[in-house]
């Protein structure tokens, strides 16, 4: 052969079945995306999504009358061995109840590691924390988001009902550090 001549190869169909690698990854990549969505009816529409939530029996906590803004009240609940604390916050908040919508209960062991946060509530700030461990700082007002620090997750919230005068805990959302069984 020549080394002037160049050689060209032919494909036997031009234009099928040469794919390069890239190509094949997007069109795979397109093809489950389209198979994904056709599967899930619901996605073109906005739905609300609802929290998961572990239902233990009803226990009474306290009282409306006795609670003072800023002032929390311990208790044990679903066991006698979780603390947590009642308190009425003075604003509005995510799962409050009460007729402001203020009074709301959280579990008071630090998401990240399960250090005891007894005592950490600040009423200027509506938080719980700094953790004595990794300084995790925890809004109660939202749900017990987590503000600042290495916690991942929200605090435990202890799901309310009133009735009347009284104030009762009927649930927990969130997985209660060191328990492995308190979700639904």
């Amino acid at each position: 052969m020549n080394t002037n001549e160049t050689t060209t190869r032919e494909h036997p169909a031009e234009g099928f079945g040469c794919m390069s690698r890239r190509q094949m990854l997007v069109a795979g990549g397109g093809a489950v995306t389209v198979v994904t969505l056709a599967g899930m009816p619901g996605l073109a529409y906005a739905q609300q999504m609802q929290a998961i939530k572990a239902e233990y029996p009803r226990q009474k906590i306290g009282s409306l009358s006795q609670l003072k803004k800023g002032e929390p009240i311990e208790f044990a609940y679903p066991n006698k061995d979780v603390s947590n604390m009642l308190v009425k916050l003075g604003v509005a908040a995510g799962g409050g109840v009460g007729p402001q919508k203020d009074v709301v209960a959280f579990n008071q062991l630090c998401a990240h590691m399960g250090a005891p946060m007894n005592g950490t509530y600040k009423d200027a700030h509506q938080v719980l924390g700094p953790c004595p461990l990794h300084l995790t700082t925890f809004d109660l007002t939202r749900h017990g988001m987590v503000v600042s620090g290495h916690a991942t997750e929200s605090l435990p919230q202890i799901v309310l009902e009133v009735a009347g005068d009284d104030i009762f805990a009927v649930g927990v959302m969130g997985l209660v550090y060191g328990h492995f069984s308190n979700l639904a």
